[in-house]
């Protein structure tokens, strides 16, 4: 199941669990899409893999599987498209 993460990695501004913005690669590194497009595009600054717009989880399943609220801040791996 998605975590759900509540917050952009670059920019950390929220990303509700319905927000449509939100932008993950496999391993749920979390982006909005304006950081996603712009700073990294399109590809995850921590594995390399493609970011595509996060599944929203139905309302009535989030009061039984609720979202994470772990938050990633990494503004330093942001920079741009390159994998370290």
């Amino acid at each position: 199941m998605l975590e759900l993460r509540p917050g952009c990695e670059c920019c950390d501004i929220d990303l509700p669990p319905d927000s449509l913005d939100a932008r993950i690669c496999t391993y749920e590194c979390t982006f909005c899409a304006r950081c996603a497009e712009t700073r990294l595009l399109g590809v995850c600054p921590n594995c390399g893999g493609e970011l595509v717009r996060r599944p929203r989880r139905p309302a009535a399943r989030l009061l039984t599987h609720p979202a994470s609220t772990k938050r990633v801040h990494k503004p330093q791996g942001c920079a741009g498209a390159s994998v370290g």
